[in-house]
């Protein structure tokens, strides 16, 4: 089969690899139709992780279910599944309780819970920018999907980014009438402003300077709020009068960066902590990581980033933290999607064959205007 392997820094080529096979009677391999460049792949591209040269990317995944192993009871050959990014065993403790994000069992990554398709630390699993995908666990992971080609760019959504989103607010305990603040305007961003609106938040605020996704969060009736054009805390707190956001959502992470593209990742924690009120709350989905070698200083090396803790506690606030569950939320969004009252895929920018990935890879990452979401179709 063809994929989309990761050579080093800022170097991905499409190639030949062997067909992936059934290992387990747990087993299912998907015939990919659509798989997604995500705004974390990027972390990796541009040599910020530990990934290892090889590596087949991609952990945004949905298709058509090719062959199941003997075990299969659920899933059958020919059905279309969303393809969680969680892989999950569905029986240890946190399964169990409903966090398939730090599965116990499928990492055998030291110090770390939970694993996932392509991605650095998440285990040995190969990722779905492919022709093909193994998924373990099966009959527990895979999402049923109606037949046929109907919703292919709002459901290739829920295999991470319109999850990711969604928990996003739910971390931060938003309510209806909120008045919800995401900062971050690229996908992961985008579906928190969506899923918020969707809960009934009063008002969305959505932090950014690229022009092209702040005018995306407007014509889904967000306020854009652009940073390089002053001090979004002022901007944020001029908008409600003083009072600041009920809550705010995270969704830019470790590489976070001020308008002069200087690095600073406690820079969003921050401005979050001052834009929400006291006693509010804060859910943090953009990617941090135990060790940046690529930081600028010492301690955010080592992943200890020094953000503003002392007014934190004295406002208050409460912060939830960590990969989405997408199975909590997966079949929920499927069903919104289904009756009409979430599209997700308005994100959609660019739909490439898989064979174009290097440029797709480039030109989102270097954020060209117009290239918010990319959609790769083997």
């Amino acid at each position: 089969m063809k994929a989309v392997v990761y050579r080093g820094p800022r170097q991905v080529a499409v190639e030949e690899r062997p067909d992936p096979t059934i290992q387990h009677p747990s087993d299912a391999i998907v015939r990919i139709t659509t798989t997604n460049i995500c705004g974390s792949d990027l972390h990796m591209y541009e040599g910020r992780t530990s990934v290892e040269e090889g590596k087949v990317l991609g952990h945004e995944n949905m298709g058509i279910v090719e062959a199941v192993g003997a075990a299969l009871t659920r899933v059958k050959v020919g059905d279309r599944v969303s393809v969680p990014f969680n892989i999950a065993c569905g029986t240890c403790r946190n399964c169990i309780s409903g966090w398939t994000s730090f599965c116990l069992r499928t990492n055998p990554t030291e110090g770390m819970d939970g694993a996932a398709y392509g991605y650095a630390n998440m285990g040995p699993y190969d990722g779905g920018q492919a022709e093909f995908l193994r998924v373990p666990y099966a009959d527990f992971n895979l999402l049923d999907l109606p037949a046929g080609q109907e919703h292919e760019n709002d459901f290739t959504m829920l295999s991470d980014i319109f999850p990711t989103g969604w928990h996003g607010t739910e971390l931060a305990r938003m309510q209806p009438g909120d008045r919800v603040v995401v900062y971050g305007a690229g996908p992961v961003g985008l579906m928190a402003a969506h899923s918020a609106m969707i809960k009934g938040a009063s008002q969305v605020y959505v932090v950014d300077k690229e022009r092209d996704r702040l005018d995306l969060a407007g014509k889904i009736g967000a306020t854009p709020v652009d940073f390089s054009k002053g001090d979004p805390v002022e901007q944020l707190m001029d908008a409600t009068d003083g009072h600041g956001a009920d809550c705010g959502v995270e969704a830019v992470g470790y590489q976070a960066h001020d308008p002069s593209g200087e690095e600073h990742p406690e820079l969003v924690l921050d401005n979050l902590i001052k834009s929400v009120r006291s006693s509010g709350g804060i859910g943090v989905v953009g990617v941090y990581v135990p060790e940046d070698p690529g930081a600028r200083d010492e301690a955010a090396k080592q992943g200890r980033i020094g953000f503003d803790y002392g007014t934190f506690f004295a406002k208050g606030q409460h912060m939830g933290t960590g990969q989405a569950p997408v199975m909590r939320y997966n079949r929920h969004l499927r069903d919104l999607i289904i009756a009409g009252r979430a599209q997700p895929s308005f994100l959609v920018s660019h739909e490439l064959p898989l064979a174009e990935a290097v440029e797709g890879y480039d030109r989102f990452d270097k954020r060209e205007a117009g290239w918010t979401k990319v959609l790769l179709r083997p």
